[in-house]
């Protein structure tokens, strides 16, 4: 990971992965909050979202209501594939490309044409996750879906 590793973490931000280790006993790597859709995406370890999400989403209801926002949770991944797969969760993403465009980097999930919609998520709930995400961590201005053939 680059650019999103060094970067300082406010008080407040502290005190809120602070609180989502509390509640889900999960140690989160990093918290996003995503201005668009009013949301907390917290960043957890590889094979490590299930558990903090807890029983039928009973944790992230708890955060949820604490917060009065939205609560998602997010695992990390080793390289830039992984992550794009795993932002874009629960869509099956079958090939990652990445392009450059002057100084613009952007990625394409390629994903089965059933999963679109899936990837993009309600108003592009989705995309906008892996695009703050991916910014953060690999420098990437946008992020677009695409069918497989």
């Amino acid at each position: 990971m680059s650019a999103g590793a060094n970067r300082r973490l406010t008080n407040e931000e502290l005190q809120l992965m602070s609180f989502f280790e509390d509640i889900t006993k999960i140690p989160p790597k990093d918290l996003l909050y995503d201005e668009a859709f009013q949301r907390y995406i917290f960043l957890v370890d590889r094979g490590l979202a299930p558990l903090a999400v807890g029983k039928a989403g009973s944790k992230i209801r708890m955060l949820k209501e604490f917060l009065k926002k939205d609560v998602e949770v997010v695992e990390d991944g080793s390289n830039l594939e992984e992550l794009v797969k795993s932002t874009l969760f629960p869509a099956r993403v079958v090939e990652v490309k990445l392009k450059e465009e002057g100084d613009r980097k952007i990625v394409i999930a390629i994903v089965p044409p059933d999963q679109v919609g899936i990837a993009i998520g309600r108003n592009g709930r989705n995309v906008q996750r892996a695009r703050l995400i991916l910014g953060r961590y690999y420098g990437v201005t946008e992020v677009r879906v695409q069918p497989s053939a």
